[in-house]
């Protein structure tokens, strides 16, 4: 009898075995999957893309909050920034006003602070190097006498790329509400 029943326990097959393998397989199932996943993803267009995307929203938002603060104090370092935060025709009107605007500025004594709200790239087109932005801003006057106004304002500014950074090349107030643009 005790033959018997070694017999039968002596040919029976082993779950533990069997599992280890069976998980195994779908382990290294995954991990292929995974690996090819991420293959793609790390050599798709569209995170090029997303990346100039990032790139001309930061630029825009930056070269829009520059082109909104100014202190009476230090006018040639903030004409300065304005420049270099600017290129094409946007360039050469601020250039060739740049002296009548700095003594208007000196004259009114004025502090002009921007602050972005939010951004957003309404156009891009990365290979003929342009962009389209939209910012929102708060932006803060203090006069000489100590009294501050708040402004808020929805901004269009359009980019170029050039030497490989994006810089304003247009800008001018979004319509507001039910306003055409036209």
């Amino acid at each position: 009898m005790k033959r018997a029943v070694r017999a039968l326990t002596g040919t029976r097959s082993r779950p533990l075995p069997a599992l280890l393998l069976a998980l195994t397989l779908v382990a290294g199932g995954f991990a292929a999957w995974a690996g090819q996943d991420w293959y793609r993803a790390a050599h798709d267009d569209r995170a090029a893309y997303a990346g100039q995307r990032d790139e001309a929203l930061a630029a825009g938002e930056q070269a829009v909050q520059n082109l909104n603060t100014l202190d009476h104090r230090d006018v040639n370092r903030g004409l300065d920034l304005w420049e270099s935060s600017t290129t094409g025709e946007l360039r050469e009107q601020l250039t060739s006003g740049r002296a009548e605007f700095a003594e208007q500025v000196k004259a009114a004594k004025t502090v002009t602070t921007a602050r972005v709200l939010s951004g957003a790239v309404t156009e891009l087109d990365d290979r003929a190097g342009r962009a389209r932005v939209l910012i929102a801003l708060r932006v803060t006057v203090k006069a000489s006498d100590g009294a501050k106004t708040d402004k808020d304002s929805r901004m269009l500014g359009e980019l170029t790329r050039t030497d490989g950074r994006w810089k304003l090349s247009a800008l001018g107030q979004a319509p507001v509400g039910g306003t055409s643009a036209g």
